[in-house]
């Protein structure tokens, strides 16, 4: 089995008398998916920024190809391969598809000492890589705003791929999606797999990741709970997991005497 491209080793973050993550260790090797699971929180949101050079480890570190490694920023996460595709996207509705696709990193062309956007190439790629993630543009200049969401997700991930993307981290790429479109962005994310790219997606969806992933880390109150493979744990004893089943079975029992006492 690959070494893993990045890991955590026993991370902690606080937000001075909260705890946010607690002693997480995780990791994702090259093509492979591994699901980060958690109800609302559950330290997902803090895993994601830490992980993507917003927030810095108070404890633990984080190791890329197996050297410790510290962000000073998102652009140094960024420059070592790890992308994240956040869910709003950041994307700008009423710029082309093309511009967007190369936003921030606009291919120019030289006219003596006059530097101009290079709008054919951006069109050119903008449609290819496009096309090769299964998503066949009107127009490369057509507007994202009159884009699906899963034409979007796609697009995030199409560029994040595009400028070196070792490591993919998918905040709830599926969260607002019916489900023809989730099941555009979910095929994709099997793409990033087979070219060798590793994914972190993070979700609430148990049927969502448990179609795609290969591993499930599951979160709770900042800490982990346990890490599985596929072969290891089934669908409904994720969702068990995930909906705390103790207690539901607590809350069950709960309401039955409740019901049998009557009202107090």
């Amino acid at each position: 089995m690959a070494e893993p491209y990045v890991e955590l080793k026993s991370v902690s973050k606080y937000f001075g008398s909260v705890v946010a993550l607690k002693d997480v260790s995780f990791d994702v090797r090259p093509g492979e998916v591994h699901c980060l699971l958690g109800d609302n929180g559950a330290g997902k949101s803090t895993l994601i920024k830490t992980l993507s050079g917003v927030y810095t480890p108070d404890e633990g570190e984080i190791r890329v190809q197996g050297k410790p490694t510290r962000f000073a920023s998102p652009a140094d996460t960024r420059d070592s391969g790890i992308a994240t595709v956040y869910q709003d996207l950041a994307l700008v509705p009423l710029m082309s598809v093309a511009r967007n696709f190369f936003l921030g990193r606009e291919p120019m062309r030289k006219f003596g000492p006059i530097s101009q956007f290079d709008a054919d190439f951006a069109n050119r790629t903008a449609y290819d890589e496009m096309s090769a993630m299964g998503i066949q543009l009107r127009d490369p200049e057509q507007p994202v705003g009159t884009l699906s969401g899963g034409e979007r997700q796609c697009l995030a991930i199409a560029r994040a791929v595009y400028f070196g993307a070792k490591v993919l981290i998918l905040d709830e790429p599926t969260s607002a999606l019916g489900v023809h479109q989730a099941s555009v962005v979910l095929k994709l994310i099997v793409q990033s797999k087979a070219r060798g790219i590793g994914v972190i997606f993070i979700s609430h969806n148990v049927h969502h990741a448990y179609v795609v992933g290969d591993r499930f880390t599951l979160l709770k109150r900042g800490r982990s709970t346990g890490t599985y493979a596929k072969g290891e744990i089934t669908r409904d004893q994720l969702l068990n997991l995930m909906a705390g089943g103790k207690e539901l079975v607590d809350l069950e029992q709960e309401l039955a005497k409740s019901a049998r006492n009557g009202p107090a």
